[in-house]
């Protein structure tokens, strides 16, 4: 059995913010996979699920980010599972929007959603980072963390979160590699092997100018016309 946390803050008001996009991931994974209704317990919403061969809980704290690792604590012993169960998908301002990464154990960064968790499990879990991007000083992460994506995040995030769900068997697998690879397919998708033969082709040459059938006398008379 394995735990995923998505961090986030409960509450309409907070759905679309950057903070959430852990919360936006396992929602992806839950609707994509046929995962049971939401219900309330270790005060967070929960879910349980098949992923490939593993049975999976997703838990999402409503306790507010700063206070996450009391859920996921209470979780990870009444499932009698270790650190090593349990994967946290959080945000990451020091990845660009769109990117992605793997981590096991480290610190938390001075993520206060993380830093709750170490308190209550220590570090040695996984988490997905997915990265949201920097606001540029550090006294506008607050700000920038706590308000909705912009517009133009929309489609990247799309794609983002539809590769989440279609790898989300390969992680629960313990194939982070392969999971990252079916995210990468949705976010950077390769070329067809006709787009790449169109990119390597020379440019077509310009059509020669007909050729000249007017006599020197014709060509004479029509500048006169």
């Amino acid at each position: 059995m394995k735990l995923f946390a998505g961090l986030g803050n409960p509450g309409a008001k907070y759905a679309g913010h950057r903070h959430n996009v852990g919360f936006m991931a396992l929602d992806r994974i839950a609707s994509d996979h046929g995962f049971a209704a939401w219900r309330g317990k270790f005060n967070a919403s929960l879910t349980e699920g098949r992923l490939g061969g593993e049975k999976v809980i997703l838990l999402k704290p409503e306790t507010f980010m700063n206070r996450s690792g009391q859920s996921v604590g209470e979780a990870m012993r009444f499932y009698k599972l270790t650190p090593a169960d349990v994967t946290v998908f959080h945000d990451e301002i020091d990845l660009a929007p769109g990117k992605l990464k793997h981590k096991i154990g480290g610190g938390h960064a001075g993520h206060n959603g993380l830093r709750s968790i170490h308190d209550h499990i220590g570090p040695d879990y996984a988490r997905i980072r997915i990265g949201v991007g920097h606001p540029g000083h550090k006294d506008r992460v607050p700000g920038y963390v706590l308000h909705d994506f912009a517009k133009a995040d929309e489609l990247w995030l799309d794609d983002l979160l539809r590769g989440v769900g279609d790898g989300a068997p390969l992680l629960a697998d313990g194939d982070p590699a392969r999971f990252m690879n079916a995210v990468a397919l949705r976010t950077a998708p390769p070329r067809s092997s006709k787009t790449k033969e169109a990119a390597k082709a020379p440019p077509p040459l310009p059509e020669p100018e007909p050729e000249e059938t007017r006599s020197p006398l014709q060509r004479l008379a029509d500048r006169f016309r």
